[in-house]
């Protein structure tokens, strides 16, 4: 099952989560600060703003990602971690590109509250 497979299980939320759990969570917030912390800001610009989006390789991707958590993902999906990385680096410029309209980072949702301020 390639990654594609899950992106489109998923949808583009779900797909964003799974692969932020190479990047140790948080989301798309997580990916992009961990691109940008290693050298990928150019990269992560481009996908927020107008315009072509910036490509980055596997070795990008293999050189960010939390070592365990690639080979775990990469173990579930029944491919190699380089295969793993590869799907990732040409699934994510586009996945942040259309999550990130406006080139504005969406915020986590809260959780609901009932009217005494009391997490549901």
């Amino acid at each position: 099952m390639a990654l594609t497979d899950i992106l489109g299980k998923t949808g583009q939320q779900g797909g964003i989560e799974a692969i932020s759990q190479l990047f140790g969570g948080h989301g798309l917030q997580g990916i992009l600060s961990a691109m940008q912390s290693n050298g990928m800001g150019q990269q992560v610009r481009s996908w927020l703003g107008d315009g072509p989006n910036v490509p980055v390789t596997g070795a990008d991707i293999k050189k960010v990602a939390n070592p365990s958590a690639l080979a775990r993902m990469a173990r579930q999906e029944g491919i190699s971690p380089e295969e793993l990385c590869d799907h990732i680096a040409q699934a994510l410029p586009g996945l942040v590109d259309k999550a990130t309209p406006e080139g504005q980072v969406p915020r986590p949702a809260k959780p609901a509250q009932d009217r005494k301020g009391h997490k549901k």
